[in-house]
């Protein structure tokens, strides 16, 4: 862990002052001198925030670096999982390298934190998180990578998958994951009960791809809703997308927003602008945590996105219609301390004792860094200074 002097910043867009690291964490906020041999650094102004958080992605799939991938496909979710898995090992889709590529662009852009869903089928059995497990430790000290245990093939539909979970979850990944337990298994029973017992055994957290659109969508919520209650997992359940909840039913979503408040159910968001997607005000209001994530970006899905996260919070705010400064500050909690929230990162903050994990953002008000969308002039990491003006001090491979 370093030492370091941050001077002349704005924490959270507030009265300037100096920042003091030691040991990797917030020593005081004020003015101070260095001490010998301190690292100082100006920073010029710029307001200083805790480090952005991709809490929903997946660093396992992107084409970022490699050949332009022509996709001239349909865009139907089944058709996608299954080329997907088909293909990868011919295109080049190598999962070390490419979420190296991935993880380092979104350090670079002032990202700290990443919740990962990486793929676990009876294809590839567990190699697409072996590499996201080489690529965590090759990063360490730049990005903490969280790996969720992801069946996006299904589960019930492919034998096999369920006691491939159980090994990753053996083997240390920190989040199981699920998808579409109607969509894609045709069995919600079959699938969600299976999630649950795997969830209880090892202890873990369980985080849900749900797509499922209007009644469908509540429905399968529903049934999460009644296995959280019985194996006792309230505040334990995040559910990705809940394009449910974009729904035109205010009084059904109404009903819904009250057990996932009364379950303490975390949302993630991306604010897919091709979907209905949950009101991120109207969860505000309700007290329910809401993190966001850039998802998959230029893969073999499609080819938008970028290893950004406040690029993803325009999107996410442009979704939600989002005009007023107090809305656009909220949306850039949601990228931050909102992840935070999910993932329960303990020391996150800006404030003394916290963890020195920050990064700088150009603009007058938080409202207007958002919409700035400028290179981040400086990253911080445990103390130690991993990017400058949107370039990682690590290469991309």
């Amino acid at each position: 862990m370093t030492s370091l002097l941050l001077r002349n910043v704005r924490p959270m867009a507030g009265a300037n002052c100096d920042i003091l690291v030691k040991n990797g964490k917030i020593a005081g906020l004020g003015r101070f001198e260095p001490e010998p041999g301190m690292a100082v650094e100006d920073g010029g102004g710029a307001i200083a925030i805790p480090g952005l958080i991709d809490a929903h992605t997946h660093l396992d799939k992107t084409t970022w670096g490699m050949p332009w991938h022509v996709n001239n496909r349909a865009a139907v979710l089944r058709g996608r999982i299954d080329f997907e898995r088909e293909h990868r090992t011919e295109i080049g889709i190598d999962p070390h390298r490419q979420s190296m590529r991935h993880a380092i662009g979104l350090a670079a852009h002032g990202a700290s934190h990443i919740r990962s869903h990486v793929d676990i089928d009876t294809t590839h059995g567990l190699s697409m998180v072996e590499g996201v497990w080489k690529t965590r430790e090759k990063l360490a000290g730049i990005i903490d990578i969280e790996i969720v245990a992801f069946p996006q093939s299904g589960v019930m539909v492919m034998p096999g998958t369920v006691e491939l979970l159980d090994e990753a979850l053996r083997q240390g990944c920190e989040v199981l994951g699920g998808i579409d337990p109607c969509g894609i298994d045709r069995d919600p029973k079959g699938q969600l009960d299976a999630l649950f017992a795997l969830a209880v055994k090892h202890g873990r957290p369980i985080d849900i791809h749900l797509h499922e659109v209007g009644d469908l969508g509540a429905f399968t919520m529903e049934l999460m809703f009644e296995r959280i209650r019985a194996n006792g997992m309230q505040g334990k359940v995040a559910i990705s997308h809940a394009f449910a909840l974009g729904m035109n039913d205010y009084l059904r979503v109404g009903r819904l927003i009250e057990e996932l408040a009364a379950l303490d159910v975390a949302i993630l968001t991306t604010g897919a602008p091709s979907a209905t997607v949950p009101s991120i005000m109207r969860l505000k209001e309700a007290g329910i945590r809401v993190g966001g994530g850039c998802d998959g970006i230029r893969d073999t899905w499609g080819p938008w996105g970028q290893p950004d996260m406040l690029d993803r919070a325009k999107v996410i705010g442009m979704k939600n219609g989002l005009r007023s400064d107090n809305d656009l500050a909220h949306l850039l909690s949601v990228v931050s301390q909102g992840g935070a929230d999910v993932m329960r990162i303990e020391g996150y903050g800006i404030a003394e004792g916290c963890n020195a994990d920050f990064t700088l953002l150009t603009g007058e008000t938080l409202a207007h860094a958002v919409v700035d969308v400028a290179p981040r002039p400086l990253v911080v990491k445990g103390g130690r200074v991993v990017a400058r003006q949107g370039k990682a001090v690590v290469d991309m491979p």
